[in-house]
């Protein structure tokens, strides 16, 4: 029998999610200390929408941005293969674990480091701050300025993508989001009361995305980037974007800068994502509230849009950030972005046909005959997560008509929220995290429309709202059709080898407690500080399925607590894990799970898990990130796992004088998010 790895017994304080409260106030703007905006009892039936939106009818379709990209690039990775193309397993057991994952468990820890299992290597791709476009100058911290940051690697790196580039020998584009910006540990001296110009104007250029090529080394797994690529690019809070699909021109999101409503400039808060099979990559923007201050209207609040200053005060140097100047402005954030990483002057866009919420990311598959279905969580607590399935089929090739229909897809199909019903006696969920008697957490689920979009126009299928006000304020739809409320919706990835999707459900210290929702099958734990993964069944395997069943994989926590479970594997033989955030998959069809706050005394790291197979549940851990960084973006290939370090040393009382880490370059040095490389030193495949 496994010796069970140890747990780290220190006081986290009280701090929710187990994040410091420097982390919440940068990232989140203090959402664990706000009132919880999803505050109806569902089925909606409040007043809210009432005198508060638009009544048009009458969508309009944006045009399409001409792109040209790679041809077929990975256009069959998202497809979900049917049920009779995935063996029920491709494991036989043995004593090292599933194919994948046989690697020595990195224990539980709290080192100023990434930690890697034994015999791998790791190498530091990128920093806050590299150049990566032809004139940018080398990075140097104390006399940073907006000009030089919008030609480098921006701050706070999360979603990461890994595209090939045909052509060029062992090249790829890598595509990062930039979420979020702490300016105590960007500028010595910083005065939160009172921000200069020019610190603001280099957070500005500090958000957003980044595409740098980049260049592997022949027997590693180490990656380096190329300065100058003629691909490299850079999307900050100030860039020019599309809106596109049935809310483009909408009065609700014209401004008095954009009195056409179809020009946003720039994007913010950008979490996870994905990449489609067309070739490109989504991004999802997340906590956009907190950028936008004195608001006072009822739909505000359902997004938790503050009726003050903001943290950062950028409504002093930009209008557009104060709503009570431009009340629509807000509207036109809260979408996922596309971004074409093969044609550097493209427009990016916003889609508005996926819906606006708190995009945790935005993940593709498709259907048996090639629309996309995309799937994403809102980032809230008791919020909901949805599906978008499009209505027009991806074109294969490279010519200018094919890329510009297929960047159109995401602009037509109907949008849907989940709603999730236990097929247990509801005696038998008590909020202790007890297995009902069946011994499962399961159950059905169905997904409800909300709206449809097509090429002439848009149909609402929520009483009392236009088409128009279902894809602006998405939440109030969810509510009033009596969508489940979640502990947190994260990421969700459906398996490319079996066609199940899991969604990653951080957290939820609010569940159960009086005033809020109390516990259900699928969120079965009060004050729910560990989180769960969810794992949906589409009927007949197929992506566009209304009706699905689905059953809670993992229960995360200590293993040694009862409440916990593995998917029935034996829980002496697993790692720890908490708050599970981010996931992706490894070629064998493993889940990987990056985590978020968690509350067990080690710091966040990554860890691997089979899906299917007699070791289904055995959950590892594959590394370990700095003192209070994130861990974010994993990508796994065959002989290469790359992950984002977000805010490193973000700790109650640092800043620049008094660091909390010294990671990546040592003392004397700013601390700085960046990109990971992590290999095997022997040159073999990761975890074979």
């Amino acid at each position: 029998m496994r010796i069970p790895l140890p747990l780290i017994r220190t006081s986290s304080g009280s701090h929710p999610g187990g994040r410091s409260a420097m982390t919440c106030r940068f990232r989140c703007g203090d959402a664990c200390f706000h009132e919880v905006p999803n505050t109806t009892d569902n089925p909606y039936v409040g007043d809210v929408i009432a005198g508060a939106l638009s009544r048009r009818s009458v969508m309009r379709a944006a045009a399409v941005v001409t792109a040209a990209a790679a041809a077929g690039t990975a256009a069959t990775v998202a497809a979900a293969p049917s049920a009779e193309a995935a063996p029920a397993t491709t494991d036989k057991p043995t004593n090292k674990g599933a194919r994948g994952l046989r690697f020595t468990p990195v224990a539980p820890n709290t080192t100023d480091a990434v930690t890697v299992p034994e015999g791998y290597g790791q190498n530091v791709v990128i920093r806050w701050g590299e150049p990566i476009l032809r004139g940018a100058p080398a990075f140097d911290p104390e006399k940073q300025t907006a000009k030089a940051q919008a030609q480098q690697f921006g701050y706070n790196c999360d979603f990461l993508a890994l595209l090939p580039l045909p052509g060029e020998y062992n090249r790829q584009i890598l595509v990062a989001n930039h979420e979020y910006t702490d300016e105590i540990l960007m500028f010595r001296g910083y005065d939160a009361a009172n921000p200069t110009r020019e610190q603001v104007e280099i957070a500005w250029a500090a958000h957003g995305l980044s595409a740098v090529v980049v260049e592997g080394e022949q027997k590693t797994g180490r990656l380096k980037p190329v300065p100058r690529h003629p691909l490299n690019r850079r999307i900050t809070a100030t860039t020019e974007f599309r809106i596109t699909g049935p809310a483009a021109g909408s009065d609700l999101l014209k401004t008095s800068a954009d009195p056409s409503g179809t020009k946003a400039l720039g994007t913010l808060n950008n979490c996870a994502g994905g990449t489609t099979p067309w070739g490109t990559t989504l991004h999802g923007e997340e906590n956009f509230n907190q950028y936008f201050a004195n608001s006072s209207r009822a739909t505000d609040k359902r997004y938790g849009i503050g009726t003050g200053a903001t943290e950062r005060k950028w409504e002093l140097f930009d209008k557009r950030f104060d709503v009570a100047q431009e009340p629509n402005e807000v509207h036109r954030f809260g979408y996922v972005v596309e971004l074409d990483p093969y044609d550097p002057h493209s427009t990016p866009r916003k889609h508005t046909a996926l819906g606006r919420f708190k995009h945790e990311g935005a993940t593709v598959r498709l259907t048996d005959d090639g629309r996309p279905v995309v799937y994403s969580g809102d980032d809230e607590r008791f919020d909901y997560f949805y599906k978008f399935v499009g209505s027009k089929r991806m074109k294969k090739g490279s010519s200018r008509a094919v890329r510009e229909h297929n960047l159109s897809l995401l602009d037509a199909g109907t949008l849907y929220v989940a709603k999730l019903t236990g097929d247990s006696p509801a005696i038998e969920i008590d909020g202790t995290g007890k297995l009902p008697s069946d011994g499962e957490f399961d159950g059905s689920g169905e997904w409800i429309p909300l709206a449809t979009a097509t090429a002439d126009g848009a149909v609402s299928h929520v009483e009392g709202m236009t088409a128009e006000e279902v894809f602006v304020f998405t939440r109030l739809a969810g509510d009033k059709v009596g969508a489940t409320k979640m502990d947190r919706p994260e990421d969700i990835e459906p398996n490319p080898h079996t066609g199940k999707v899991y969604v990653a459900l951080t957290n939820n210290s609010n569940r159960g407690k009086t005033g809020y929702a109390g516990v259900d099958e699928a969120n079965p734990r009060n004050s729910n500080k560990h989180g769960q993964v969810l794992e949906l069944t589409e009927r007949w395997n197929r992506a566009d399925s209304t009706k699905f069943a689905w059953s809670l994989f993992l229960v995360a926590g200590d293993p040694n607590d009862p409440a916990t479970y593995f998917a029935g594997f034996p829980k002496d033989q697993v790692s720890p894990i908490s708050c599970p955030d981010n996931v992706a998959f490894d070629p064998y069809g493993n889940l990987w799970i990056s985590t978020d706050g968690a509350q067990l005394g080690s710091h966040d790291g990554l860890f691997g898990v089979a899906t299917r197979g007699d070791r289904r549940g055995e959950l590892k851990q594959f590394l370990t990130v700095p003192k209070g960084a994130e861990t974010c973006g994993p990508i796994v290939q065959d002989r290469r796992v790359l992950v984002a370090v977000q805010h490193p040393g973000e700790i109650d009382g640092a800043d620049v004088e008094n660091p909390a880490s010294t990671w990546p370059d040592g003392p004397g040095t700013y601390v700085r998010p960046a990109v990971v490389a992590v290999w095997r030193k022997d040159g073999c495949d990761i975890g074979v």
